[in-house]
């Protein structure tokens, strides 16, 4: 017997409430000891942004004064993976009605691959209150720590020093859960690739951009030969035929 929807998708969410609570108090002890604002604004940014690197990329961009069409192209650049979830949940999310907008809006880098590496039964009106449910979960772990990081940093003094390398530790998890599921070692070898070039040939202030587009054209060359490998299906992530 399987367990109800909340409390399964509860327990698939587990793994990113440990890496989004501390990571969304870094943000928020950040953005609330580097920027002039109130402290609640870090969790409503949780609530209507919701990107946690273009959170943490948006305050340092904020702080040396970058216009706002900068800070756009920036956002949008960082972000530019998400066209390649989209595309593999394409099936997944049909017919989803009220739901099918949240689910676009809340698909993370760690929510992705929750979505992508669980089991699936045929039940897929079932299924999409699941992937709606661990979406939420995740979303509020996230302004929950955003909430609590601002607070903190608005009223106490401590060293926080290292919380950041809690957004590290868990995409090597999730990294792992992913390779486990398709079995493919492109993209991996992509991102290292990448990132090495990025690393060795452009100025630090660039890195993170140009790593993040030299791997979307990589994944967009190479989708139309491999798309199979990042559909969603029943009974599990990824068609592995």
């Amino acid at each position: 017997m399987h367990p109800p929807g909340s409390v399964n998708a509860f327990k698939l969410s587990l793994p990113v409430l440990f890496g989004y609570v501390p990571l969304g108090m870094a943000f928020g002890v950040v953005f609330s000891t580097q920027l002039d604002y109130a402290w609640w604004f870090a969790p409503l940014m949780g609530v209507l942004v919701y990107a946690g690197a273009g959170q943490l990329l948006a305050v340092s961009l904020l702080l040396t004064h970058t216009g706002l069409l900068e800070v756009f192209i920036a956002m949008l650049v960082l972000n530019a993976r998400h066209l390649f979830y989209g595309l593999s949940l394409l099936d997944a999310f049909q017919g989803a009605g009220w739901r099918k907008p949240y689910l676009i809006f809340g698909l993370t880098d760690e929510t992705y691959s929750l979505l992508t590496s669980r089991a699936r039964t045929s039940n897929k009106a079932q299924e999409q209150k699941t992937d709606f449910l661990i979406t939420l979960f995740n979303q509020s772990y996230w302004v929950l720590g955003c909430a609590l990081g601002a607070w903190l940093g608005h009223t106490l003094i401590f060293d926080a020093t290292g919380i950041e390398f809690a957004l590290v530790a868990l995409f090597i998890v999730l990294c792992i859960e992913q390779y486990k599921a398709l079995q493919s070692h492109f993209v991996i070898w992509a991102g290292v690739a990448a990132a090495l070039l990025a690393v060795l040939v452009f100025p630090q202030s660039q890195q993170l951009l140009v790593a993040i587009f030299l791997v979307c054209v990589a994944l967009l060359w190479q989708y139309p030969s491999r798309k199979h490998l990042y559909q969603v299906t029943q009974g599990g992530s990824a068609d592995e035929q």
